[in-house]
């Protein structure tokens, strides 16, 4: 079935390449996929409409580091929040819950989960978790005022249908990407 294949066999044998590289061509990694996500990340802020569009796209540079290494993903992900914090700090709050949160969880899960869907579950919890927490602890109107800052379990499953079908495309334009990408890193 679709969802029981394993697709994470070609990312392990990367992480095993990737780990002789040098630690500085790791380090300039990392720095140059951070500076992308916060770039990607800060769009929203600074072109209104379009940027919209643009910065969900900051997940794939944190998915991609955290493919090829787990500490190196999470050096990419507080990195772009440093980052974020200099150029656009409105967004500070929306990537480490959401997008950064999101490529973070994908990534590492292809190195502890094979199948397809254990990864897209990891992402989909994730997702659910950190807009859970957006809108009813810090109560920041991420889903805009659609979304009441009260409990409900409507809001939950819309939320959870939502990061899973989200977690989906990612996992999947993750594999696309990575298979292109890996003949450059590696």
């Amino acid at each position: 079935m679709y969802f029981f294949k394993p697709i994470s066999d070609e990312v392990r044998l990367s992480q095993i390449i990737f780990k002789k590289h040098k630690r500085t061509m790791k380090l300039i990694l990392v720095s140059i996929l951070a500076c992308i996500a916060a770039i990607l990340q800060a769009a929203g802020g600074f072109l209104p409409g379009i940027g919209y569009f643009i910065s969900p796209l900051a997940t794939a540079p944190i998915l991609l580091c955290s493919m090829l290494s787990i500490p190196f993903g999470l050096k990419s992900y507080f990195l772009t929040i440093m980052l974020l914090f200099i150029l656009q700090p409105t967004e500070l709050i929306v990537f480490p819950f959401t997008t950064g949160l999101l490529g973070l969880g994908i990534g590492a899960s292809f190195s502890f989960f094979r199948k397809r869907l254990s990864i897209i579950a990891t992402g989909t919890i994730l997702l659910t978790l950190g807009i859970m927490s957006l809108i009813f602890i810090f109560h920041f109107p991420i889903l805009g005022p659609v979304v009441s800052d009260s409990f409900s379990f409507l809001t939950t499953i819309s939320i959870f249908l939502f990061a899973f079908l989200y977690s989906w495309l990612w996992v999947e334009m993750a594999i696309i990407i990575f298979k292109r990408i890996k003949v450059m890193i590696i």
